[in-house]
């Protein structure tokens, strides 16, 4: 076999003990030969794929290749092949695997492996040491990745403020990156990817966004008949198709042709044609069903039906306690570690004896049922071990798990604490399975692996009650047990379970009514994150004030703090001071800091509207947070810091301030809490506003809920750039408008813009009347997000006003639209004036969408009343969405180039129309990119379909270039012609070329001396 790993033996051993002659000498009953003693078949294509991105990464390009297909297909024999090419070639090579364990999961699982393997010195002196030494080393350094390679679990997290992400992360990373040289690439193989645990899904993620110029290549395998539509690997592996640096692998079954060629070659001659065609039938070309009806049939002289009787057809020529040996391996899963087998089968009937065990290790290994892969054990292919550990009886397979258990709680570092709870409950020994889920639960805690916490910790919940001395096993009561699960629940974007977890929690403690109302503000403040109205999460406050002691505690201090912030969700700004400032006086005298900061995280903003002075409140608030480890208030006042900018129309700086939060959350692996799923929604609309009308990423791992209001974020894009699927999209939406407001409110104004494109004018009008019903019951009357279903509403009317005389075809007489559209204003204007903007003042945006809705509203007169509209509307709309709406500012200069047409100023409608062009070209704004050129084409302007390139200057050229000669930076001529900063330079950069000129000044002196410019 192909040494796949850089771990060294002794000279004419395995890592089993077994002597290495014996391995791979097949079976001599059957006299037939395995998959691994001969070439490899018809994957030509996929090999010649491998050495380009392993040439690649030698020369310093790292990459990834993913190798997808069904059980059997193939895989692992492909990526053993490709191990063994990369080692002749002068790689190391190191395969790690993902294991299933049911409900049971292990944070970082194949990364612990591999680095494991990587420090592990040959002992030889060879290069191999050199590396052991160096990971050796940054292990030394890094106490995260310490952690991670400490099965106990002994290199606990100090504190929360301390237990971050990052440092696992980026350990992982230079780890790998350390190993790999000029040459000689490390070629990390991470097999069945359809079993990665979440943890292991976000590592991937990290390391291939962090690939720069390591010489690393990533391989990665994964059952594709695994994976249906709602497999959590399913948004990894879309997000991994976008990626320039993976490349895929898709393996097939055997072609008629490439299967006789197998077979014959597992025959060392060609099957009897009889046989043959039965084999082509019945293992449709799967290779390792192929495999093994060949060896059944050359063994028995017939050809089994199904896998299990191959298998038992197999299992029948071995000796009973070889055959007890495969059964008991099988049920650790595809691998199992050496010792820890050894020490299980001394507690299994028929291999109690070491030297018994061991004689049918060596005939297990000589046969070929189990391989040696660096320390473990593994059956050749995972479905071996799956067919027999479904044919063992119940009493058997508890048995043996208790075997298991046996041995890992006589030496606990033969495996983790999840294994111990994995073998424990299927062993049906509850009272272990409830302490090492508990123990595994703060594993994974101290990994920072929220879903495997979670997980654990409703298994210890679902034991409780059949242990009876639960409490005294973990050391805490179940109503602490429930809290702790709650709160992973939070961190992992799960609020409603987080909800039902406390509740359940408080409700157990009728008989303790203190303990009770202390508790209280823990389910109001999750209720926050689930409820609209917020009925429930006041109600639970009230309740606990009534019985908390008027003493300043800390228990006090967080629920007047829940209760501010409540009352500032409900935008009674004057309750919520109260409440805020009697908690930050109650957290002070308490000694409370983390109740301190959440408070302070409040208070500041609402405390003044002046973004300067309010962000430097929530700043403060920022550092008191982190200096009292409050990481929830800290997020909040990231969250609440860039949206103060974003609304400021500050975007450059509101966009630093969310890349910053969302790492962040990244480090604390809380980006599926209800914060860091508000920074994602935040940032997609940032991206959106700023120009990016780019797909967005897969969402691994996020709730329906959120995965929603995501999804409804993304739409904004979606219309700008044509998706065909918006109209179906936002259909499907209209279910879920009850769940939240925010999916109502956008998913209905992007269907409103997508309606009108599509000139379904009616029910765009529909659509905008059932949105403002639906979120005036659920929210209040005037909302902000009216004015833009206003705008958008006008536009349908003033669309159907210019094309057809009225919505439906002009059914509608153009009365009956003016009177819409007056009624649309009116409660435009009305909502900025009775709506509460943040800070109390009407932000950029609120603004330039008001803005807007006056300028439909004036198209609209125009089309009714037959006459010109003023240009200058729409010029004061492209001003106002100036601020950085690059979309809107594209589509509002467009329809100031058709007023500046109407009003008879040809050559001004023409230069702007240019520009809205160039833009939604840029973009990739298809719709308006089409709206435009058709329009010009009607009106009959003299706009080409891209940039005009000649070798005199466009007339926006010169404007630049005159405002160039009068000392105006780009960002005041930006400023000066409602034009974007980059546009700007864009112009300037081309008025340079076409005069041949290097600098600005340059520029002026030789246009003057043309007589291009008069200054």
């Amino acid at each position: 076999m192909i040494p796949r790993t850089t771990t060294r033996h002794p000279p004419g051993t395995t890592a089993a003990g077994i002597p290495s002659a014996v391995v791979g000498t097949g079976w001599d009953d059957a006299k037939v030969r395995r998959s691994s003693q001969i070439p490899l078949v018809a994957r030509e294509h996929q090999v010649a794929g491998f050495r380009r991105s392993f040439d690649r990464a030698a020369a310093g390009e790292p990459g990834v290749l993913v190798v997808g297909g069904d059980a059997g297909v193939g895989k692992t024999r492909l990526v053993t092949h490709l191990a063994g090419a990369a080692e002749e070639a002068g790689g190391r090579v190191v395969v790690a695997h993902c294991v299933d364990l049911g409900e049971i999961g292990i944070p970082y699982l194949p990364f612990t492996e591999a680095l494991g393997q990587l420090r592990r010195p040959a002992g030889t002196g060879s290069t191999d040491d050199d590396v052991a030494a160096c990971v050796t080393e940054l292990v030394a350094e890094r106490p995260a990745l310490a952690r991670l390679l400490d099965p106990a679990g002994s290199h606990a997290a100090q504190d929360d403020q301390h237990a971050e992400r990052l440092p696992l992360l980026d350990g992982l990373a230079s780890a790998f990156a350390a190993v790999g040289r000029a040459g000689a690439p490390l070629v990390l193989v991470i097999e069945d990817l359809h079993w990665a645990d979440p943890s292991t899904r976000d590592v991937l993620r990290f390391l291939i966004t962090r690939l720069r110029t390591e010489h690393l290549l990533l391989v990665l395998t994964y059952r594709s008949d695994d994976v249906d539509r709602r497999h959590p690997l399913r948004p990894l592996l879309a997000e991994l198709h976008r990626s320039e640096r993976v490349d895929h692998i898709e393996l097939n079954p055997f072609t008629a042709s490439e299967l006789r060629d197998f077979t014959t070659a597992l025959n060392d001659g060609p099957l009897p044609e009889r046989d043959f065609a039965d084999v082509l039938r019945r293992s449709e070309g799967n290779a390792f069903f192929a495999e093994e009806l060949v060896a059944a049939g050359m063994a028995t002289g017939t050809l089994p039906w199904s896998l299990a009787d191959v298998l038992h057809a197999r299992m029948q020529s071995f000796a009973p306690e070889v055959q007890q040996l495969v059964r008991l391996a099988s049920v650790a899963g595809r691998q199992v570690r050496e010792d820890l087998l050894r020490s299980a089968a001394a507690g299994t009937p028929g291999l109690e004896d070491p030297a018994v065990a061991a004689a049918a290790l060596r005939d297990a290994v000589t046969h070929q049922v189990l391989a040696v892969e660096g320390a473990h054990l593994a059956f050749r292919h995972a479905l071996l071990a799956e067919a027999l550990y479904l044919d063992l009886l119940p009493g058997e397979r508890g048995a043996m798990h208790l075997a298991y258990l046996s041995a890992l709680v006589a030496s606990p570092e033969l495996g983790s604490a999840a294994e111990r709870a994995h073998h424990a409950q299927q062993g049906h020994d509850l009272p272990t399975a409830l302490t090492a889920s508990f123990d595994a639960a703060g594993r994974a805690r101290d990994l920072l692996a929220p879903t495997e916490e979670l997980r654990h910790l409703e298994q210890v919940l679902s034991l409780w009650d059949s242990v009876p001395d639960a409490a005294a096993r973990v050391g805490v009561d179940r109503v602490a047990v429930a809290l702790d699960a709650a709160a992973a629940a939070a961190r992992n974007g799960q609020p409603t379970r987080a909800v039902q977890l406390t509740r359940r929690a408080i409700e157990s403690l009728d008989g303790d009514p203190a303990r009770q109302a202390s508790l209280r503000h823990v389910l109001a403040r999750n209720l926050l994150d689930v409820e609209e109205d917020m009925s429930e999460a006041t109600r639970q406050t009230d309740l606990a004030l009534e019985v908390l002691a008027t003493d300043p505690t800390e228990e006090l201090a967080s629920t007047l703090a829940v209760r501010g912030r409540i009352e500032m969700n409900r935008d009674d700004d004057d309750a919520a001071r109260d409440f805020l400032e009697r908690a930050i006086d109650v957290a002070h005298r308490a000694a409370a800091p983390q109740a301190e900061a959440d408070a302070l995280a409040s208070l500041a903003v609402i405390e003044v509207g002046d973004p300067e002075t309010a962000a430097r409140l929530i700043e403060s608030a920022m550092h008191r947070a982190i200096e009292a480890g409050s990481l929830g208030a800290e997020l909040r006042c990231r969250y609440n810091l860039a949206t103060t900018w974003y609304y400021a129309g500050r975007l450059d700086v509101a966009e630093q301030l969310l890349r910053e939060g969302l790492a962040r959350a990244k480090e604390t692996a809380t980006t599926r809490s209800s914060t860091g799923i508000s920074m994602r929604m935040i940032a997609e609309l940032l991206r959106y506003v700023r120009g990016d009308l780019t797909e967005s990423a897969p969402r691994d791992g996020v709730p329906a809920l959120e995965a929603m209001v995501l999804e409804s974020a993304g739409l904004y894009a979606a219309v700008a750039r044509g998706d065909g699927r918006v109209l179906d999209t936002t259909q499907a939406l209209q279910k879920e408008w009850d769940t939240d407001g925010f999916i109502a409110l956008i998913s209905g104004g992007c269907r409103i813009d997508a309606l009108t494109f599509a000139g379904r004018y009616d029910e765009a009008l529909d659509l905008a009347g059932t949105v403002v019903a639906h979120l005036g019951a659920v929210w209040s009357t005037y909302f902000l997000g009216r004015i833009w279903i206003s705008a958008l509403a006008l536009a349908a009317l003033a669309e159907a006003a210019e094309g057809s005389g009225g919505p439906g075809g002009g059914t509608e007489p153009m009365t009956t639209l003016r009177a819409q559209g007056d009624e649309l204003l009116a409660v435009a204007r009305e909502t900025a004036e009775r709506g509460r903007p943040r800070g109390g003042v009407l932000g950029p945006e609120g603004r330039a969408w008001l803005r807007r809705a006056a300028a439909e509203h004036a198209r609209l007169a125009a089309a009714t009343d037959q006459t010109p509209a003023d240009p200058a509307v729409w010029e004061a709309t492209v001003r106002e969405f100036s601020y950085g709406y690059r979309y809107e500012t594209a589509r509002s200069r467009f329809r100031w180039a058709q007023a500046l047409r109407a009003a008879g100023d040809r050559a001004a409608a023409e230069l702007e129309a240019v520009e809205a062009l160039h833009e939604a070209q840029e973009m990739g704004a298809r719709p308006l990119a089409d709206a435009v050129l058709a329009w010009t084409k009607r009106a009959r302007l003299a706009v080409p379909g891209a940039r005009r390139e000649t070798s005199t200057l466009t007339e926006r050229e010169e404007q630049v270039l005159g405002l160039v000669a009068q000392g105006l930076s780009n960002r005041q001529i930006g400023e000066r012609l409602y034009i974007s900063t980059k546009t700007v330079s864009v112009h300037v950069s081309n008025v340079l070329a076409k005069l041949g000129v290097s600098g600005r000044a340059e520029a002026v002196a030789v246009a003057t001396r043309r007589g291009l410019l008069t200054v």
